[in-house]
């Protein structure tokens, strides 16, 4: 059984339904995988770290000893009670993902223990995964997919956490630090709570922009989403001499190439939001826009037709590809992507 819409992820980890007995949550962001990971142990056992009621497996104890997974699943609990066998699944071998999908088959069938509930954590499984298909189909089992959080997602996460701490954040402030967050759930909480530390947990101190760029320690131009946005917008020295900067302070192709996406990602909001009769300035605004970048982005969304931005989609993918698997610098390999796409905007007139 898949679930898909936040609300009803949020509803199944918060109470677990008695008749389901194991739990997928997968994704590319792992810090959100293992955030709800987290959770929902905490919800099937009463102490996730208790070595009698819970069994943490990782792919290469699987790898290393086949029947072991078969063996934790028929295990009963030394203490009495609801056992908790939970996989940290982050390899990408074909046989494993098939061994692991046969010990889970044998799960759901009732052959192992009946008081076991099986809890996996892998990385961005794809349609051919053995173990994601039976998740998403069968009936006793739940499949969660883990996203790259949403400028809103971000947000609300901040706000939450800043709330707790009682400080706060000035609009203008949570939109300039929301857009300086990365997207990977566990780094962004952590910068979350490093702000509060840096505020005065308990204080009630609202930040604005300008103190909150203290905090940030970068000016915004040295920012990759700053040089994402020069570049689309035909600066070509201005994005190389950000990027180049960035990476200065320890940022990696990588990073840069996830700015590019998220920026893409922005205009392609935008152009969809004013397709459907949206207001330009409600569009930018719903695509998490900060509003000193709102006129630079409505310019470009009306200039990147979406036949050029379905090419850089795949472009984009190709090159992430090319840094991860070829050993090639990723930071040259992000930074003559940079200078292309400005030469592009270039050629469109911006």
């Amino acid at each position: 059984m898949k679930l898909v819409k936040r609300p009803e992820i949020e509803a199944f980890l918060k109470q677990p339904p008695a008749d389901i007995c194991a739990c997928l949550i997968y994704g590319k962001d792992r810090g959100q995988v293992i955030e709800r990971g987290d959770i929902l142990a905490r919800r099937i056992v009463a102490d996730p770290k208790d070595p009698f009621n819970v069994s943490l497996l990782t792919d290469s104890d699987i790898d290393a000893d086949p029947v072991r997974l078969e063996d934790e699943l028929q295990a009963q609990s030394l203490m009495g009670g609801r056992r908790l066998v939970r996989l940290k699944f982050f390899s990408e071998k074909a046989s494993l993902d098939k061994a692991v999908a046969a010990a889970l088959k044998s799960h759901l069938g009732g052959s192992t223990h009946s008081d076991t509930f099986f809890l996996i954590e892998a990385g961005g499984l794809g349609t051919d995964s053995a173990i994601r298909r039976l998740a998403d189909a069968d009936k006793a089992m739940t499949s969660i997919a883990c996203y790259e959080d949403e400028t809103g997602d971000v947000i609300r996460m901040a706000r939450e956490t800043l709330a707790k701490n009682e400080v706060a954040l000035t609009p203008d402030a949570m939109d300039m630090f929301a857009n300086r967050l990365p997207r990977e759930r566990g780094v962004a909480r952590q910068e979350i709570e490093r702000l509060c530390l840096f505020i005065g947990p308990g204080s009630k101190k609202t930040l604005d922009a300008k103190e909150l760029q203290d905090f940030l320690g970068v000016e915004p131009e040295a920012s990759l989403y700053q040089a994402a946005l020069e570049a689309f917008g035909a600066k070509m020295a201005p994005a190389q001499a950000g990027l180049r900067r960035a990476f200065a302070e320890g940022e990696s192709g990588i990073d840069a190439l996830r700015a590019l996406n998220a920026h893409l990602i922005k205009l392609r909001l935008i152009q969809a939001q004013i397709q459907k009769g949206i207001d330009a300035k409600q569009a930018a605004k719903a695509a998490g826009v900060f509003w000193k970048q709102e006129a630079e982005f409505l310019r470009q969304a009306r200039n990147w037709s979406d036949h050029l931005i379905d090419g850089l989609s795949k472009e984009l993918i190709d090159t992430d590809k090319l840094c991860k698997t070829t050993g090639m610098p990723d930071l040259l390999i992000a930074e003559r992507l940079y200078m292309s796409i400005a030469g592009r905007a270039k050629r469109l007139g911006l």
